[in-house]
């Protein structure tokens, strides 16, 4: 049997919400795989759907430039806060952003770069000379659109452009670029807020999908739901689940009481032609390192 200790208990409880006990016996039950330990309180009936964790790992800053329908966001790692509140290493994720729009995406892409007259490795070499903390580029993802606008917003903002959750939102229309860009960035701040994992339910990933099939149907028959009847009700627990992790089925953080979908609808009256959402980025910092 695996060697469940207290602070496991203590993550899982605080993922999920469930009670001590309930989480030291999950633990047991799945040998201490806490993602197993997370659907088998569900298929009890015990949790709800666990977004990721959002304990952070890492200090450091999220970096955000926009260009003409084009946008980048940047993971840059530093030991400490107190590295990331300075001029120096704020001024280098500013600098690696405003790089990461001509260079593209790839991190070691970016790092060949030139900004000036040195590369992005030497200015991150430089920095880390200067003020005496270990500091990389994680990562970096971007948008464009054609026609339309590319919008963004920072949560936790420490200076322009730069903070602790960086969102860019794809807007595809023909209309007004600066009623685009307020609509933008008003999803882009729902997006920091509900973290949804795609903008339609097309776009998740299929694992994710028979996953949460599977946990389900074994929630049903743990109630003692009739076989015959299982698919259909997990098939009506998926539409709740598509409205909690699906951007455009989301109920709206400006008005809970209409969807995304419903309020970008609403939005092309102000932006005079239709309006398409493509795609969205959400960096927070540190998510995905484990302490």
């Amino acid at each position: 049997m695996a060697n469940i200790s207290a602070t496991m208990v203590k993550d899982l409880r605080e993922k999920t919400g469930a009670g001590m006990m309930d989480c030291k016996a999950a633990l047991e039950a799945t040998s201490g795989d806490p993602e197993a330990a997370v659907d088998w309180l569900r298929k009890k009936g015990i949790a709800k759907a666990a977004k990721k964790a959002d304990r952070v790992a890492a200090d450091g800053l999220i970096g955000v430039a926009r260009q003409d329908g084009k946008g980048v966001v940047v993971e840059v790692n530093s030991e400490t806060d107190f590295v990331a509140r300075n001029d120096l290493f704020q001024g280098l994720v500013k600098m690696i952003a405003d790089v990461a729009l001509s260079a593209g995406t790839d991190v070691e892409a970016i790092k060949s770069a030139k900004a000036g007259s040195i590369t992005i490795a030497e200015a991150i070499a430089d920095t880390v000379a200067k003020v005496g903390e270990n500091m990389s580029l994680r990562r970096a993802a971007g948008l464009n659109v054609g026609k339309g606008a590319v919008a963004s917003y920072i949560h936790n903002t420490v200076s322009d452009g730069l903070g602790k959750i960086g969102v860019l939102v794809a807007l595809e229309s023909d209309g007004k670029s600066d009623e685009l860009i307020d609509l933008g960035r008003k999803v882009a701040m729902h997006v920091a807020a509900a973290s949804p994992l795609a903008v339609d339910p097309s776009g998740l990933d299929p694992a994710v999908v028979a996953r949460e099939r599977d946990v389900l149907a074994e929630k049903f028959r743990a109630q003692g739901k009739p076989e015959a009847m299982i698919s259909k009700i997990v098939e009506s627990g998926l539409k709740t689940f598509y409205k909690e992790v699906c951007l455009l089925e989301q109920p709206y953080v400006h008005d809970d009481k209409k969807s995304v979908a419903q309020a970008v609808k609403e939005a092309e009256g102000k932006v005079g032609a239709p309006v398409k959402v493509t795609g969205f980025v959400r960096f927070a910092l540190g998510e995905g390192i484990e302490k």
